[in-house]
């Protein structure tokens, strides 16, 4: 079955509720969280709302409510054209990000420091794609730039209201892109508390008109106050929750499954803890030849090291390609952040990586 068929989807769900009975209805999946809610709507269960999750997905509609909501944003604008763009671009002022209206991963992100550099930032933004999603019209956003550090917060969001859970800090790379290349979740970070920013995610929450569910919010910490970047209609993608998991011992995923039945989340005492997940990408595009990771001395701090890549895989650093060009990933978990980053350094010396450059024409 297409599960991307919202229709035939709602009728076998309908079908196993009528056998065997439906309790709650969760995806973890990008690209199917608006059919996740269309299901527990048509059935009756608990959900964030069709209408709003798909806005989620739509980043020109979240831009539109946030708007009649009042809540703080970069200005933003859809565009069909190059010319378009250029004209937005120069009415906003440089510097500005273009995006796609309807990806994920921060792909196809990236920040256009003056009009000279617009063309390949916009060629590239319009060329990105996400296995299974359709493009849409005026499909690039030219927005403002949002200064400041980028946060994310997941959220259960309980029949409106928004109980905050954990905040993971980004840690990004590859300028001008936003490549997300590592997350640092403290148990007792005080922004989960912070009002303003409690105010601001309840506010983009009510605006999309949101009810039960787990939300990703991604918000810019700007000189200005909080600017909200999106919503997303489900939990962090990155091993976020996972890392969240060692930091804060909850388990998010049981939160979520237990969401989706209507049963809100518990208050917890938090341990005083951090811990970090990064990526590790060459410094160049190359082809491996090996992947070696040698555990024998790892710090105690050092919860895991995945080598993600094998003989014969080509890496591709961003802009050329986004994710892919990961050959490891180091988890950290210890008191503070800045011990999770001694411990990451330590790690890094147990990982080699061997390969012969790849004969590409650099990237624009």
């Amino acid at each position: 079955m297409n599960t991307l068929d919202a229709a035939a989807t709602i009728e076998a769900a309908a079908d196993l509720d009528r056998r065997l009975g439906v309790g709650g209805v969760l995806s973890y999946d990008e690209i199917r969280v608006s059919v996740a809610a269309a299901v527990a709507e048509a059935l009756g269960l608990p959900g964030g709302g069709a209408e709003a999750v798909a806005s989620c997905r739509d980043k020109a509609s979240t831009r539109q409510r946030f708007s009649a909501g009042g809540v703080p944003q970069p200005s933003s604008y859809a565009v069909s054209s190059f010319e378009e763009a250029e004209s937005r671009a120069a009415s906003i002022g440089y510097p500005v990000v273009v995006k796609p209206r309807a990806l994920a991963g921060s792909m196809g992100v990236a920040l256009v420091a003056k009009a000279a550099d617009l063309p390949d930032a916009y060629a590239s933004t319009r060329s990105a794609e996400f296995s299974e999603l359709p493009r849409l019209e005026a499909g690039v956003l030219v927005e403002s730039f949002a200064d400041g550090p980028e946060i994310s917060i997941d959220a259960a969001c309980h029949n409106g209201t928004v109980h905050p859970l954990f905040v993971a800090r980004k840690k990004t790379g590859f300028a001008p892109c936003f490549e997300e290349v590592g997350h640092v979740v403290s148990a007792r970070d005080p922004l989960l508390t912070d009002p303003e920013i409690v105010r601001v995610l309840q506010a983009a929450h009510s605006a999309l008109g949101l009810s039960t569910l787990m939300t990703h919010t991604e918000i810019r910490l700007t000189s200005a106050g909080p600017r909200v970047i999106e919503v997303n209609a489900r939990l962090g993608g990155d091993l976020i929750p996972y890392t969240a998991h060692l930091a804060t011992g909850v388990d998010y995923g049981l939160v979520a499954a237990r969401l989706a039945q209507g049963i809100p989340p518990v208050r917890e005492e938090l341990p005083e803890r951090t811990a970090q997940i990064d990526f590790l990408y060459p410094d160049t595009d190359l082809k491996v030849d090996a992947l070696d990771v040698t555990e024998d001395g790892l710090p105690a701090e050092v919860h895991r090291i995945i080598p993600l890549v094998g003989p014969g895989r080509e890496l591709r650093i961003p802009p050329r390609e986004h994710v892919r060009g990961r050959y490891a990933v180091v988890i950290t978990a210890a008191r503070t952040p800045e011990a999770c980053e001694q411990a990451k350094a330590a790690a890094e010396k147990h990982i080699e990586l061997v390969g012969a450059p790849l004969d590409i024409p650099p990237a624009a």
